[in-house]
């Protein structure tokens, strides 16, 4: 058996230290998160992407009685981004929560897509983690083996 250390390459900052384009998506992140619509978990996540073309689109978790058939933030921003500019590559994405699994697998897969690596941005008050690549979040995606 071989055996093997995963790094994940990451930063840490805060919101007053991030450059302009970064703070822009976070702060349209949080804006986003103001307009989820969560009255099960009380839990709004908005999320901010920022396409080669510099368009900003967001999104936001929208629940539902019947728990599955709600949508993370992520997955409405990107579907919606797909769905409207198929031609265009996320370059950016801000997150005001940590992504679920299956947000995580749609981010990979919108990575290999694109052929360019997805920077991360996740948001949680004023600390903010800041990810270069999805694999550094995901790095045993369902495209691993």
């Amino acid at each position: 058996m071989n055996r093997s250390t995963l790094k994940i390459d990451y930063s840490e900052t805060v919101k007053e230290s991030l450059d302009r384009e970064d703070s822009e998506l976070v702060e349209q992140a949080f804006a986003a998160a103001q307009n989820a619509y969560s009255p099960y978990s009380n839990f709004r996540v908005g999320a901010a992407i920022r396409l080669d073309n510099g368009m900003i689109l967001q999104g936001n978790n929208q629940e539902n009685a019947s728990f599955p058939a709600g949508i993370c933030a992520e997955r409405t921003a990107i579907f919606y981004a797909h769905a409207n500019f198929p031609e265009s590559k996320i370059r950016a994405i801000a997150v005001t929560a940590s992504p679920c699994g299956v947000c995580r697998q749609v981010l990979l897969e919108s990575e290999k897509r694109a052929g360019a690596p997805i920077r991360m941005i996740l948001a949680n008050g004023n600390k903010i983690f800041i990810f270069n690549s999805v694999k550094d979040l995901l790095p045993f995606g369902f495209d691993s083996f």
